[in-house]
């Protein structure tokens, strides 16, 4: 994990990150614990796109789910509670 502390980023500014970046994402490290991730804008740009792509997918598979028929419906919100929990057992 490419990591720095707050104190350094206090003490020498923006340019302690830009050295960090070079080697990847930056956990900025504040009293002992991950706080904050510091990303370059490509690497945001690429995480942005990733997770929509993601979304687009996982959509595209619940409509292809409803329209080939493998979706239930259910009268109520209490009846789908009873075959969610049902499916738990």
């Amino acid at each position: 994990m490419n990591s720095i502390p707050a104190q350094d980023i206090k003490r020498r500014g923006i340019s302690a990150v830009d050295e960090a970046l070079h080697d990847g994402p930056v956990h900025v490290i504040k009293n002992n614990r991950p706080s904050y991730v510091v990303l370059t804008e490509a690497a945001y740009t690429e995480l942005l796109e990733s997770s929509l792509d993601a979304a687009k997918a996982h959509l595209h598979a619940s409509l292809s789910d409803l329209e080939a028929g493998r979706t239930t419906r259910y009268e109520s919100a209490d009846s789908l509670m009873k075959a969610l929990d049902a499916d738990e057992s």
